[in-house]
């Protein structure tokens, strides 16, 4: 067996990357594409390589040269390179093709070795490498029926996103025997390039031959083993993630981003909190069919936004502010309008980073599961001097909740003192009381214009992609100055228009809450099963979880689940107040998800 790889193109997609080399050449940790495709060819026993080079093609000669430990090294020139495509690239070297059976590779791929032992291990002699479509794909797709052949090579013309569960991506790795080569792919391969150019794809070859009533062309597709394919700095980026030296790294370059996770295949984030049953399938649809108008038009701006908002919310539209998520509207609200906050720890950090150093005065509850009620709060911060007092209600990472009437006495306490009282209830429709929870009323911000509420629409609403959150209260000058300090369009179209339509929703919102309690409880005694954790009680959509068990620390678990499951769960042993002790957080999401986690810790 030889391997074909196809390494003459610009990668001009990297910039200055790949200024001075090739893609091929491109380092990822530290080790060089080239590198790892031969290191992985020679381990699988290929005999001989041939290298298809062009833009700094003498690059790749000095630094490769004909050997590579033990493995023969041919070379294959396009002088060309700048004026054609890939497939004039493989024509060049097709009397290769037809002279042993070939593995075809491209260059710009990386790839752990079980990629190349799965198609090299299947008896069957042509086949083309191909993955389940997933959203960060991009390239030639195909359709695969029951007994793997191949319907279609799908252009991007007859591209359609509503048949994405169809589609299978192709891996840009083939296995072609010398027969297959000799009596298909290299005649269509000279017909194709003389009769429609050498600019074009060498897939548009393989797409002709599986419309062929005989085609011996067949899908192979992987179980999840890993691969990506680089095209750009943030390819390279994600790439480097994935490709890690070791688990721990791979954890840390992966735990250390924001989202995005969607660009990770298969990877199941335990760790941001959103509701898994809202928005409904009709709800997204509607978005879908405005897109067009949403991505071509201006968005409102504050005043049409607070108005929206006031709506779905019920009160006054000069009470509330709209922000590019909570996260803008905390960073807000802290920098410029408290000085000396009193915070229970542990919290969501986002509120104390933006706190003036030395400016937190920190309350710790003195009790394993980290409960508090309003009666500890006011105990402790009775002789403390501070203007503002931060309430997370349910708080973030406990679960701790106020319940509201204990919440009411807090207002009047805060008022009496005169103290500023922040309450960030993002997760309160999440709990599990009847009556009354939120402060979201008129009756209330009206008659306590020291009270601030802030309510992130991502967590409980499922749309943190929308970046909504809002703030409110009857300090009227307080929402006024907030309005005129963000961006007049720091809410894009489509968040907008989701608080357009949402009151049509809201009793599927109502509905979706509900299921979501179900599935938390159920979920909390399927994780209290685990020998190895001791699970915190949670109004939230989370549960903080300690590890009782010297086998692992939160952080070796972390980097397992993720190295091993591609499960992403939140380290908290490096949060205020945990003194080193080892904590998890753990999302809820859907049944699905869920057990499996639990099936996974199940047989840690």
């Amino acid at each position: 067996m030889q391997a074909i790889i196809l390494a003459a193109g610009m990668g001009r997609r990297l910039g200055e990357l790949t200024g001075d080399n090739t893609k091929c050449m491109l380092e990822v940790n530290g080790i060089r594409l080239i590198d790892r495709a031969l290191d992985i060819l020679r381990e699988s026993k290929v005999s001989k390589v041939i290298l298809v080079v062009g833009y700094k093609g003498d690059n790749v000669r000095k630094y490769v040269g004909t050997d590579y430990k033990g493995m023969e090294i041919v070379y294959v020139d396009n002088p060309i390179y700048d004026k054609t495509n890939n497939i004039y690239s493989l024509y060049l070297a097709k009397e290769y093709l037809e002279a042993e059976d070939t593995l075809l590779l491209e260059s710009d791929l990386i790839y752990e070795a079980s990629v190349v032992k799965r198609i090299l291990d299947d008896p069957y002699p042509n086949l083309a490498l191909v993955d389940k479509y997933e959203s960060w794909m991009d390239g030639t797709v195909v359709t695969v029926d029951a007994e793997n052949k191949i319907g279609n090579f799908i252009s991007k013309q007859h591209f359609h996103y509503s048949d994405i569960d169809k589609y299978y991506k192709t891996v840009n790795i083939y296995k072609f025997s010398k027969e297959f080569s000799e009596t298909h792919y290299v005649p269509f391969l000279e017909a194709y390039c003389h009769a429609l150019g050498r600019n074009e794809y060498y897939e548009q070859v393989l797409r002709v031959i599986t419309l062929l009533d005989d085609s011996p062309l067949r899908a192979l597709p992987l179980s999840g083993e890993k691969w990506y394919e680089i095209d750009d700095i943030q390819d390279l980026d994600i790439a480097s993630g994935m490709f890690a030296d070791t688990d721990e790294e791979k954890w840390s370059a992966v735990s250390s981003r924001y989202g995005g996770y969607w660009r990770y295949p298969h990877l199941l984030d335990f760790c941001y909190l959103v509701n898994p049953y809202f928005p409904p399938r009709q709800m997204i649809d509607e978005i879908k069919a405005s897109f067009e108008n949403l991505m071509r038009e201006y968005p409102s701006g504050m005043k049409v936004n607070s108005l929206l908002a006031a709506k779905n919310f019920s009160i006054r539209q000069e009470y509330i502010a709209v922000g590019n998520g909570a996260a803008e509207l905390i960073k807000e609200f802290v920098e410029r309008y408290s000085h000396s906050i009193g915070v229970v720890y542990p919290t969501f950090e986002e509120y104390p980073n933006r706190a003036v150093e030395g400016n937190v005065v920190s309350y710790i509850p003195d009790n394993k599961d980290l409960r508090y009620d309003a009666d500890d709060v006011m105990d402790y911060f009775e002789d403390k001097d501070i203007d503002t007092l931060l309430v997370i209600n349910p708080d973030n990472p406990s679960g701790n909740y106020i319940p509201y009437q204990d919440l009411i006495r807090l207002i009047e306490w805060t008022k009496e003192k005169s103290v500023r009282l922040l309450v960030d209830e993002s997760f309160v429709d999440f709990v599990d009381a009847e009556g009354e929870v939120t402060l979201l009323k008129n009756e209330i911000l009206s008659v306590n214009p020291h009270l601030v509420v802030i309510k992130s629409i991502s967590k409980s609403y499922g749309v943190p992609g929308f970046r909504i959150g809002v703030i409110a209260s009857g300090d009227i000058r307080l929402i006024s100055q907030i309005k005129d300090d963000v961006s007049i369009w720091n809410i894009n179209s489509f968040a907008e228009f989701y608080m357009q339509i949402y009151e049509k929703y809201h009793k599927d919102y109502i509905k979706a809450c509900g299921l979501f309690r179900e599935e938390r409880s159920r979920f909390m005694k399927e994780l209290a099963e685990i020998p190895f954790l001791r699970v915190i009680p949670t109004q939230a959509n989370y549960f903080l979880c300690e590890l009782i068990t010297d086998k692992y620390s939160s952080k070796d678990l972390a980097v397992r689940l993720l190295a091993d499951y591609n499960i992403l769960v939140k380290d908290c042993s490096g949060k205020a107040a945990f003194n080193g002790k080892n904590y998890i957080r753990l999302a809820v999401r859907d049944r699905k998800d869920n057990d499996y986690l639990i099936s996974v810790l199940k047989g840690l």
